[in-house]
């Protein structure tokens, strides 16, 4: 989850609100990618999550970051809450999740040579104190009770509110993971073109990295358990938002529907503020409850959008949501999945021809069906592993065409990053049912041998 934003004055008008959108828009040739994901700290000997502190803790794991690798420390308050170097950023999600939020990039070359200098160097500091880590999109085996709630004062806001608007926040707070890529747009027709894309086809990206078929110890039903999470989660802050795909969407739109969201908090002098429930219309008018009298400021904006959960969500760049975490060498695909659609206009107009003809049920019952099924689920007559097929396809076209080379120039583009899900799509298999086959043969229905063969 997102740390305390910072910059911009005060809110003067409505139009301010629709102006933080646009001035995300950004040429063609500055379009970057940043890579985001989460993983699961354990101690190798007890395969229990790690602490907050400790000998072997988080907050060790951090500041042997910092004192080996030169990251520059984060604080709540006298709390070690994150780190940041070059733009990049790690930061706690509310159970322990270690999260690299990685610097805006421009080929996947360069982010996925970020993912694994972080991997190496997480690697190293928590080999030494007995800790390791694993890539999941779901904790195994452990509980609820099992996990510790993190020192930050917005997870503690949003622990005591989950509960009353859903049934699985607290599920996702703590015992979920997730890799994500984050793109730009270039005016606000390209971001409706690109958002739509991203929402119609996320079910896809959601069956190709599934990686989340158990929970406590069991097989839990789902490809993407993670999945079924977001949709039991918060209705308001959640979802395919059909309106994206009406006559009329752009940033204004986006805005009224940001506004309808519940607040959960306001970040004063180094405090959360609990607003939860109340209303940012309220609050620009000076009558939040929460701080009366008191109008917001743009950082007060931007902090109320990174509440938002839709499967994809747009800030001053664009986010893709619907993917599990997963192993190391998946972490670079999905970054590759996605900018090879996006980022190539005869690709993205080929990946808008895909989903032009779907109604607003049939893309919440592919959203399903990708949890429950994976790549095995079918719609309509439409089966997940073609469409999968047709989107990487697309996707391959697109980073060809972007010709972006590696390696010095040995590598002419970036293609080679999709073959974790072109071995996937040849096997008919993602991730979950790797897992599922592993638990039911080799395994004996021991979850606890997925730490030894899956850990980074």
């Amino acid at each position: 989850m997102s740390i305390p934003q910072s910059g911009g004055g005060m809110i003067e008008s409505y139009d301010d609100l629709v102006t933080f959108f646009e001035k995300g828009c950004k040429p063609k040739d500055a379009w970057k990618i940043g890579t985001e994901h989460e993983k699961f700290g354990y101690c190798k000997d007890t395969l229990k999550p790690l602490p907050y502190a400790g000998e072997r803790s988080i907050k060790a794991i951090l500041e042997s970051l910092q004192d080996r690798f030169g990251w520059n420390p984060i604080f709540e308050g006298e709390h070690l809450i994150g780190l940041e170097l070059n733009g990049a950023n790690i930061s706690l999600e509310p159970g322990g999740q270690l999260e690299l939020s990685g610097a805006p990039l421009d080929t996947i070359h360069q982010t996925c040579d970020e993912v694994n200098e972080h991997l190496r160097e997480v690697q190293s500091v928590s080999d030494e104190i007995g800790a390791r880590f694993i890539g999941l999109g779901m904790a195994p085996h452990w509980t609820h009770d099992d996990m510790p709630l993190m020192p930050k004062g917005r997870y503690k806001l949003m622990d005591a509110y989950m509960d009353r608007v859903g049934t699985t926040g607290t599920q996702m707070m703590r015992r979920t993971c997730t890799v994500q890529v984050n793109l730009d747009f270039g005016s606000e027709a390209d971001m409706v073109q690109k958002f739509r894309a991203a929402l119609a086809l996320q079910p896809v990206a959601t069956a190709l990295f599934a990686n989340s078929p158990f929970k406590e110890g069991k097989l839990n039903g789902h490809k993407s358990w993670r999945s079924y999470i977001w949709r039991h989660l918060d209705p308001a802050r959640t979802g395919m938002l059909p309106f994206v795909f009406e006559d009329g969407m752009g940033f204004e739109r986006y805005v009224e529907y940001a506004l309808d969201v519940p607040m959960y908090f306001v970040y004063r002098d180094g405090k959360y503020i609990n607003a939860l429930g109340q209303s940012f219309r309220d609050f620009l008018k000076g009558k939040l409850p929460a701080l009366p009298g008191e109008k917001p400021t743009l950082s007060d904006w931007a902090d109320h959008l990174t509440t938002i959960f839709p499967e994809a969500r747009i800030k001053q760049y664009m986010e893709m949501r619907g993917a599990d975490g997963g192993p190391w060498r998946r972490l670079c695909a999905l970054p590759a999945f996605w900018v090879g659609m996006m980022y190539d206009q005869n690709a993205l107009d080929a990946a808008t021809d895909l989903f032009k003809d779907w109604t607003p049920e049939f893309r919440e019952e592919l959203r399903v069906a990708a949890s429950v099924d994976g790549l095995q689920a079918e719609v309509g007559g439409v089966k997940m592993i073609d469409l999968a097929r047709e989107c990487v396809t697309i996707s391959e076209a697109g980073l060809v065409a972007r010709g972006r080379e590696g390696a010095g120039g040995l590598v002419p583009n970036e293609t080679h990053f999709l073959n974790a899900v072109k071995d996937s799509l040849e096997t008919g298999k993602a991730p979950a049912d790797e897992l599922i086959e592993r638990f039911e043969d080799d395994w004996n229905g021991d979850v606890t041998r997925v730490f030894g063969e899956f850990s980074y």
